[in-house]
């Protein structure tokens, strides 16, 4: 495994803008003299930590120096790293943690294994009070990759980075010219561990700083916000022609097409994306057809339940934009999706954010229920006319409720076309959804933008009374 091309510092300086960085707890060292580890130099035992600013707001950082044995967590390595959390937390500024890291340092045994679970206490602490962002520089092994799943997002170097419990060596079958677990292309599209893969050091760190803009200080920060500068009332014809594109949509109604899609690579028929509308970030979780197929899967769910717990947890509106016929059918997606999709409606139902849903294709039975639909919790109902609202597809309820009819007539197809137009106008139409309060408005796929910025205005103020309880156990 290479290492990472940028050192500890040069790292951060890229991060940071300009001459902004202070370091932290530069002398600290290793208490610890056994194995001769008071005769090493280990400058910062092994993790350069401190504060700087990015576009006029502070960012906390720890990164770990590869040169000083490895960049293995040693427990003052630890105690930095909890340290720069407890000033986070305090003062409530995002964490970025740039890990390259040879695991737990031996020497120190159970001093560096008891202040390892100090970083993941912490960690969890910060949970839903502060952004947490971990980017993979070279190695990310054992404890480390705890680490970076207890944070919100993780980006990974695709050429040098190494995410993994277990060392990728003791695995069976486990080989780099056919597949190795601890890739970045692995853990972000089959595992979906890791969130944005990037292809150099200095992409991913642009990466991070792009991020950055979207998200808030803290949990009650309104600093995600900036001027719009793009037409409220802008019209988008391109929205009523060729096939429905979820990342296309979103990144066209959004404010200069700004839009950042998270965990990209893993389960591409459930998109999660960052978008902005009237310069206020939106997170977008929208049903995405993948050959042809409009389906709610296991893993789509999963990655759309940790994003909409995030944008709550933080105070960013949600938007949900449904085009699904039913859920994928397999073994392998039965052992998991009825779990999964209570998961969902849960985190939908109990999420206290302004959230507007869009019928823009297909919504039937159950899985357009979860998608956020207005008896789940969402705010405000927008459809699409061409919008299908229902059990199923109309002609599949007519070959069902009308069976015996049209195999006694004797032009079938008509029967079936007469019937099933009876049937889409009065049980599977966005206009009869409508009638029933179900959708609270029909718009045009042009003035989409425009709509739901107004519809988001409207929500500003939203206030809700959450019920007392400790919290859900779905």
């Amino acid at each position: 495994m290479s290492h990472s091309k940028m050192s500890a510092l040069e790292r951060i300086e890229t991060l940071f803008d300009p001459s902004t960085f202070v370091e932290i707890g530069g002398l600290i060292s290793a208490r610890n003299t056994d194995y001769n580890l008071g005769e090493k130099k280990l400058p910062g035992d092994g993790v350069i930590t401190g504060y700087g600013v990015i576009r006029d707001r502070m960012v906390y950082v720890y990164s770990q120096d590869a040169a000083v044995l490895g960049g293995s967590v040693g427990e003052m390595h630890a105690r930095k790293i909890a340290a720069i959390y407890d000033m986070a937390i305090k003062t409530g500024a995002p964490v970025v943690g740039m890990i390259d890291c040879a695991g737990l340092r031996l020497q120190e045994a159970n001093d560096a294994l008891q202040a390892f679970g100090s970083i993941f206490s912490r960690q969890a602490q910060a949970s839903g009070r502060i952004p947490q962002i971990c980017a993979v520089f070279g190695q990310c092994g054992g404890g480390s990759a705890v680490m970076s799943a207890l944070s919100d997002f993780t980006f990974m170097e695709r050429e040098n980075g190494a995410l993994f419990v277990n060392s990728p060596n003791t695995l069976e079958d486990n080989k780099g010219g056919s597949l190795d677990t601890a890739q970045a292309d692995y853990q972000a599209e089959s595992a979906g561990n890791v969130d944005f893969v990037c292809d150099s050091e200095e992409e991913m760190i642009a990466g991070i700083r792009a991020l950055l803009e979207f998200l808030p200080s803290d949990y009650e920060a309104d600093d995600a916000f900036e001027e719009a500068g793009d037409d409220l009332n802008r019209i988008i014809p391109e929205l009523a022609e060729g096939e429905y594109d979820a990342p296309y949509l979103l990144s066209r109604i959004s404010d200069h097409s700004s839009y950042i899609e998270v965990k990209k690579m893993y389960a591409p028929e459930m998109v999660t994306a960052f978008i902005r509308l009237n310069g206020e970030t939106v997170g977008a979780v929208a049903n995405q057809p993948v050959d042809g197929r409009k389906l709610l899967t296991a893993n789509g769910l999963k990655k759309a339940i940790k994003f909409v717990k995030f944008c709550d947890g933080f105070n960013i509106p949600i938007l949900t934009v449904t085009n699904v016929s039913g859920m994928a059918a397999s073994k392998h997606e039965e052992r998991r999706l009825a779990g999964l999709l209570a998961q969902f409606a849960a985190a939908l139902s109990g999420s206290t954010v302004a959230k507007i849903n869009l019928l823009a294709g297909e919504a039937y039975g159950t899985a357009a229920i979860v998608m956020n639909s207005k008896v789940i919790g969402a705010d405000f109902v927008l459809a699409w006319p061409d919008a299908s609202v229902g059990m199923m597809d109309a002609e599949q309820a007519v070959r069902i409720m009308y069976a015996d009819e049209i195999s006694a007539g004797e032009d079938q197809l008509a029967v079936i076309a007469e019937k099933t137009n009876q049937y889409r106008e009065l049980q599977s139409s966005a206009l009869a959804a409508a009638r029933r309060g179900y959708v609270d408005d029909i718009i045009e796929p042009d003035a989409t933008r425009k709509r739901l910025i107004a519809a988001f205005e409207m929500l500003f103020g939203k206030k809700i009374a959450g019920i007392k309880k400790k919290h859900s156990a779905i």
